[in-house]
């Protein structure tokens, strides 16, 4: 049961496709999670097709199938209907977690910021994509009432690249401990499953979408260079194929040993970890990222990690990687060498990789967003009894703003 202080919550959860990548996975994780605090009284803007798997996600939260299922009409369904949907609701803050919010909506507003490089790397980004979210971005920069970043990178590229106008704080993703973990009592059973999706050890891993900033061609020629040293060893890439594949196919084609490359395409969450702990190295290559969530979850799982530096991943690693630099073939190769001949510093790494990665939970991170739901309340009261000592008579209260009001106060 809800505690009579909960802090009633909306959560738009229409964007996150059916194969979740990082965005989605960060959004299930924490609609999971806050649906079992005492404090947070959630309600789930939902696809219409997409109700039961939110239900299954958060039991106790209000799934409501509201938003259309083709993303043009759902863009516009957010700005078109949501604001008059929330108005109506017993609800005191929003949050839109992947970029986008309401621009017109009248109750306290939280936007999470994943990455920024669509501002100063458009050309990773296809140019449609580039061009949304550089706008909702500044959106959420100049309405939002907390902006979480899931980085002090992206923090830092957010106030370098727009002037936000609301408070700005970073919370950062979690891991799942009771499943990214380095045991493997049930190995044999392991085995099994990456064996029926033809992954045998000795393995070097990747995990990520295939587009352009993840770098994965380069990872591809690294490989090549290096697994004639490692008889058996293969490459597998999982993850969904997206806009780089192009680049990538050409990179297996032009290798003398693609024959050692396994493509999984997109593999279901509950294969990640098995994928993680069982690699002889894991291969983090990517240009830069706003988190970079499987580095941090191979660490958890104990995994043998390379990853690039100058990057959110060398600052995230905190010591427990390999590093090279982006788009170095001959130094990812060098040190995925290293890794899979098991190097005088692994274990080292290892241990630190635990504990770096021990200190990141969802329930730590869902506790960083309650504190920013809570800040935005504030902010928006504050607002409000601004803009009524003006004399903005024609200003409505919206219900779930005093509501919120009184529940903070209680």
């Amino acid at each position: 049961m809800k505690a009579s202080g909960s802090l009633a919550v909306s959560i738009d959860v229409s964007a996150v496709p059916e194969q979740p990548g990082g965005v989605g996975r960060y959004t299930s994780a924490l609609v999971a999670t806050l649906g079992q605090r005492d404090d947070v009284d959630l309600t789930l803007m939902a696809r219409a097709s997409d109700l039961d798997r939110w239900a299954a996600a958060a039991p106790r939260a209000r799934v409501m199938g509201v938003a259309p299922d083709p993303r043009p009409m759902r863009l516009i369904w957010e700005q078109a209907r949501l604001p008059r949907l929330l108005a109506n609701l017993d609800v005191a803050v929003h949050h839109g977690p992947h970029y986008t919010m309401p621009e017109t909506a009248s109750l306290p507003r939280v936007v999470t910021i994943h990455d920024l490089t669509m501002f100063d790397h458009p050309e990773w980004h296809e140019r449609s994509k580039a061009v949304f979210f550089r706008r909702a971005v500044r959106v959420a920069a100049a309405h939002a009432d907390v902006i979480i970043c899931v980085s002090q990178a992206t923090a830092r590229r957010l106030v370098t690249w727009c002037e936000p106008v609301g408070e700005v704080v970073v919370v950062p993703h979690g891991v799942d401990h009771s499943r990214f973990n380095p045991s493997r009592s049930e190995s044999a059973s392991e085995l099994a499953s990456l064996g029926a999706l033809g992954v045998h050890q000795p393995y070097v891993g990747f995990l990520g979408a295939v587009e352009p900033r993840k770098d994965v061609p380069t990872l591809v020629r690294a490989f090549d260079r290096m697994c004639l040293a490692h008889p058996g060893l293969t490459l597998v890439i999982a993850g969904t194929p997206a806009w780089g594949e192009a680049d990538l196919a050409k990179a297996i084609a032009e290798c003398r040993h693609g024959g050692r490359i396994i493509r999984l395409g997109y593999v279901d969450e509950a294969i990640i970890p098995e994928l993680l702990r069982n690699a002889a190295a894991i291969a983090y290559p990517a240009l830069e990222e706003g988190f970079g969530l499987p580095v941090l979850e191979a660490l958890a799982c104990g995994a043998p990690l390379v990853t690039t530096r100058s990057t959110v991943m060398e600052e995230l690693a905190d010591g427990a990687a390999l590093l090279v630099e982006p788009g170095d073939a001959d130094g990812l190769a060098g040190a995925l060498d290293m890794a899979v001949r098991r190097d005088a510093g692994l274990d080292a790494r290892r241990d630190r990789g635990l504990a770096v990665a021990a200190r990141y939970t969802w329930a730590a991170s869902a506790m960083g967003h309650v504190a920013a739901y809570r800040a935005a309340l504030s902010r928006g009261a504050d607002a409000y009894r601004a803009a009524l000592s003006r004399g903005a008579d024609a200003v409505a209260d919206p219900p779930g703003l005093a509501r919120g009001r009184r529940r903070a106060s209680e």
